[in-house]
């Protein structure tokens, strides 16, 4: 049998883990052959872990030291979430923490996955440089590289790069520098005027010239509160009929408060306009977080 293409994943979370990790988690253990590495300064949770989710503790000032050690210049890191205009550069940076794997990638912990080799297949991971889950731009919630020396350095072809990294700004350097729309109507990427060169601006200048062979297409589901999804045994279906490789909480934990215990995830649940619940929707009592 073919060896799958490994893939390590890298997150960095800092602060009191928040209610939708155990979700993280759960559908995380359903894609055992993708292994993800979260650190986190967080010493307190103790509920157990798959086998391919590992815990790296190291408080944010040993992970700046790591940081500035791997760049060779001091950065500005003075709040976690300074942490995602790095995320470009966590192949660079966590380069021990990835040796073997032939594929990284950054990805956050407010994602439901379902079947993730279902959609990033060998046949993707073999043809292209950088792998995104979005047709338009870059996505810092879930986003693949291959693990070479070009592409663990490709953020060094922004020229911005220094200039991000020594600030405590937030610049989206990870994305588009806030110029989504811009990317989203298609525009030439020569012709999005923004702050910093951001790593977007970077993948298409460099496909532009033929260093790089990047992917998009669409595979999440995102914004607003889009609701009719249901996670059954490892596969994310939206609207009964679409199977996609994650649904990104991103909006949908602004809103829901969930209850004080801790949700007994099962086999099944679905994910409405407004709530979890802990298996199928139709005639279920009982609401889980």
């Amino acid at each position: 049998m073919k060896r799958l293409k490994s893939i390590g994943m890298v997150i960095c979370f800092y602060g009191k883990l928040p209610w939708y990790f155990d979700y993280f988690v759960h559908s995380c253990g359903y894609n055992p052959t993708v292994d993800f590495y979260v650190v986190t300064d967080n010493f307190s949770y103790n509920k157990s872990l798959p086998l391919n989710v590992k815990l790296i503790f190291k408080p944010l000032e040993e992970l700046k030291e790591l940081i500035n050690t791997k760049l060779g210049f001091d950065t500005n890191i003075t709040n976690a979430y300074k942490l995602c205009d790095f995320k470009p550069a966590y192949g660079h940076i966590f380069s021990e923490l990835l040796v073997g794997y032939d594929i990284w990638g950054h990805c956050d912990i407010d994602l439901v996955f379902g079947d993730i080799r279902g959609f990033m297949n060998d046949d993707i991971l073999d043809q292209y440089d950088i792998i995104s889950s979005r047709p338009d731009w870059i996505p810092g919630c879930f986003l693949l590289f291959k693990n070479t020396s070009k592409m663990n350095l490709l953020y060094t072809h922004s020229k911005d790069y220094k200039k991000v990294f020594s600030s405590n700004v937030h610049y989206c350097f990870d994305e588009t520098n806030f110029t989504h729309r811009q990317f989203e109507e298609e525009k030439p990427f020569n012709e999005i005027k923004s702050e910093i060169e951001s790593m977007m601006h970077v993948v298409k200048k460099m496909e532009s010239c033929g260093y790089i062979k990047p992917y998009f297409d669409m595979h999440i589901i995102e914004g607003g509160s889009p609701g009719r999804l249901r996670w059954e045994n490892g596969t994310l279906i939206y609207k009964n009929r679409f199977e996609v490789l994650l649904y990104h909480l991103i909006d949908f934990k602004r809103h829901f408060i969930p209850p004080k215990r801790d949700p007994q995830i099962k086999e099944t649940f679905t994910i409405s306009q407004k709530y979890i619940y802990n298996g199928r929707k139709t005639g279920l009592k009982t609401i889980t977080s």
